[in-house]
């Protein structure tokens, strides 16, 4: 069992005497504080604070953090005060051993809601400061070890949630040994046979290939002595979880996927680690595409390191090659910045500044986010990322995830970028917005002032910021247009009443909104425009004596002129057009309220709105503004002579008509006659009968109907 003592010899490495004293006062004050206190395996408490402290002490982290860790549970379980610590320890320590408890008390529950919302809680203690998630993971690496005394299904809880949640954090900051740790433990308690026999393969294998993995070391040792290229080299174990991840994913057996072997070379200095790729693909011929150049193109989460697999005597070698610096981020990732910062080390700083800029891009998700299952749907992208690598025109590189698009490569440059992007070049060539990136390329975004996010991007983005930013635009949008409409509506009732808006009091404006339990009169307009609330109540309810608001809402008045009101067709967001009838100017139309989506136009003899002409509730009575020039679509049914060249003939005929083809179906209907479905792009109904008439007029055409569903 470690003690104190045993720890504190290993501090004297990079600790001095002074810090040391303090993370010993830690300990002697937490053990007092947990006194009687015992674990579900009959040990004293205080072993598992003593624990945590000891895997901090393998990063090497700061004695501020070695305390917190001592003290890590004295909040939550003994009811010492927040202030008591701080009296005790200063502000750093207590403020660390707070957030850590704030942790320790998320349960994540199997309910997504439950577990985004604790995520959400998790971002903000990072946000404060990121070393409260150190101390957190060293605690839930101590829980997995020490799984054993609990219940089955406690122990499956406790692995699901940190496969899912921990180690992912863990590999996102770059501390490979927890991450890898973590992994395995949680993949031992949710499959304990399956991971009992890819353990004993593991040892089989290792036993028989002893010799051909010694083989290669030496001569590889050899070449290294004959070049002057100084290093050690190390034999790579491949974990249980990441074997039967690749099992599952490549759907292989284990032969297949252990038929490699895997060596990482360490050596002084980045010069050399390239002179002994040269080395390696001498000795060995080199498998296409299976060349990864780390040191250049650091992954996210500032792992460096150059990867290839050769072609061996009869079996694959994987090689990793990297310094000693890269091969200690490699392994603590974040942590490095504690163990540099004294000597100014350019990796340690470098990967703080990643993880800071990771918890800065997770804050700014969470504000943008509707709600915490929106927000843990944007992190999962970037905790799972499978990198790739585009230069901007002046020769900075992003790293994007795959399958990343030139509007996630515009968002990741800037929101504003993002936002106002209408086309795109790669490679200097004009592409789609939605065609997916691949490492190496050239992208430039174009924009233009007054552009806005297209809400058809949302199916192909994927990286949480380009989301979360479109939605938030689309949102804000959302309200803008509905606000606007609301108006309108409240201003077209009002008249029915001989009132104008700016006739109401401010006094009878107030009760209205007290009653409708409304914080503004934006809002109320807002909920209006959204058909969540009817333009005529509210109307009565602003003319009606202030002393009787109520009975405003009990019944209608009967009204000889219905309000009108003036569009000039789909208006963003707020009022759309129907796809069942495709009204378009020039037919009667009505509004039906879509409660909490706004207003969708329909044609007044369409089937879902004939019930509901009289109702106020669900209907505003439209008219077409005049001179409208946007284009509309409209359904035609075409009955054709089968004959070559009738498809042209159509196109032709709509196109003199100054008309648009947007989607053409033929079907045949018996030898002789065949039906053309067309969708045609028009301006109105005398536009529509100007190119009906030019397809009555071919030979061809039987007959020609408008389609209203």
């Amino acid at each position: 069992m470690p003690t104190i003592d045993a720890l504190a010899e290993r501090l004297k490495h990079y600790l001095d005497d002074a810090q040391i004293c303090i993370v010993k006062r830690a300990f002697y004050y937490a053990e007092q504080a947990h006194e009687g206190q015992y674990r579900q395996s009959g040990e004293p408490y205080i072993t598992h604070p003593l624990a945590v402290a000891n895997v901090l002490a393998d990063l090497q982290l700061d004695h501020q953090c070695l305390s917190a860790a001592m003290l890590h549970d004295v909040i939550e379980d003994t009811g010492i005060p927040k202030d008591a610590i701080s009296g005790q320890f200063g502000e750093s320590i207590a403020e660390l051993v707070d957030g850590v408890s704030k942790l320790t008390q998320i349960e994540f529950k199997s309910k997504a809601e439950a577990q985004a919302e604790n995520f959400q809680k998790m971002t903000l203690a990072m946000a404060k400061d990121i070393r409260v998630i150190l101390v957190k993971l060293a605690d839930r690496l101590h829980n997995m070890r020490t799984l054993g005394p609990l219940r089955p299904d406690k122990r499956r809880r406790i692995a699901t949630e940190t496969l899912d949640i921990y180690a992912p954090i863990a590999n996102r900051l770059g501390i490979h040994t927890i991450c890898i740790e973590l992994e395995d433990l949680g993949f031992q308690a949710m499959f304990p046979m399956r991971a009992k026999y890819i353990q004993e393969a593991v040892r089989k294998l290792r036993g028989s290939h002893y010799e051909v993995i010694e083989e290669i070391r030496h001569k590889l040792e050899a070449r290294m002595k004959e070049r002057g290229i100084p290093g050690r080299i190390q034999g790579r174990e491949k974990h249980l979880h990441s074997i039967y991840q690749k099992m599952k994913a490549k759907r292989r057996s284990f032969h297949d996927i252990m038929d490699v072997y895997a060596f990482r070379i360490i050596t002084n200095n980045v010069d050399n680690c390239y002179r002994l790729l040269g080395l390696v693909h001498g000795e060995y011929k080199p498998v296409p595409g299976r060349f990864k150049d780390y040191i250049a193109l650091p992954k996210a989460n500032g792992y460096q390191s150059i990867h290839t697999t050769l072609f061996g005597s009869h079996v694959n070698i994987e090689i990793q090659i990297r310094t000693e610096d890269m091969d200690r981020v490699a392994n603590t990732g974040i942590a490095a910045h504690w163990l540099y910062k004294e000597d100014d080390s350019k990796l340690g700083k470098s990967q703080h500044l990643r993880a800071q800029k990771w918890v800065k891009d997770l804050m700014e998700m969470r504000e943008r986010a509707d709600d915490s299952l929106e927000f843990i749907e944007h992190v999962k992208f970037d905790l799972f990322p499978d990198e790739i690598y585009v230069f901007t025109p002046k020769g900075r590189i992003l790293e994007l995830p795959g399958g990343a698009t030139p509007v996630d490569f515009a968002y990741a440059i800037h929101t504003d970028i993002g936002n106002s992007t209408v086309a795109c070049r790669i490679n200097k060539h004009l592409a789609s917005l939605s065609v997916p990136l691949k490492s190496g390329q050239t992208v430039e975004i174009i924009t233009a002032p007054g552009a806005k996010p297209n809400p058809a991007w949302l199916n192909f983005v994927t990286t949480g910021k380009a989301k979360s930013n479109i939605r938030h635009y689309l949102k804000q949008q959302q309200q803008t247009e509905a606000r606007a409409l609301g108006k309108r509506l409240l201003k077209k009732n009002l008249q029915t009443f001989d009132k104008r808006l700016d006739e109401i009091s401010e006094q009878q404006i107030d009760k209205v909104l007290k009653h409708n339990q409304a914080p503004s009169l934006e809002r109320l307009l807002e909920e209006i425009g959204l058909g969540s609330r009817m333009a005529y109540i509210v109307a009565r309810q602003l003319v009606f004596d202030s002393d009787h608001i109520d009975q405003a809402d009990s019944h209608y008045e009967e009204v000889t002129t219905k309000p009108s009101l003036m569009i000039e067709g789909a208006d963003g967001q707020v009022l759309t057009l129907a796809h069942c009838c495709k009204p378009i100017p020039g037919d009667p139309i009505v509004g039906l309220f879509n409660r909490g989506a706004g207003v969708m136009i329909h044609s007044e003899t369409c089937d879902k709105v004939k019930k509901h002409l009289d109702d106020p509730e669900h209907c505003v009575h439209l008219s077409w503004a005049k001179n409208i020039t946007d284009e509309f679509s409209v359904a035609l049914r075409v009955e054709v002579e089968r004959q070559r060249g009738v498809i042209a003939e159509i196109a032709s005929a709509v196109t003199l008509a100054d008309g648009n083809i947007e989607k053409i179906n033929v079907e045949e209907q018996n030898a002789k006659l065949s039906v053309v479905s067309l969708i045609i792009k028009v301006q109105g109904r005398n536009h529509l009968a100007r190119v009906m008439r030019r397809l009555r007029h071919l030979l061809v055409v039987t007959s020609i109907s408008r389609v209203r569903h």
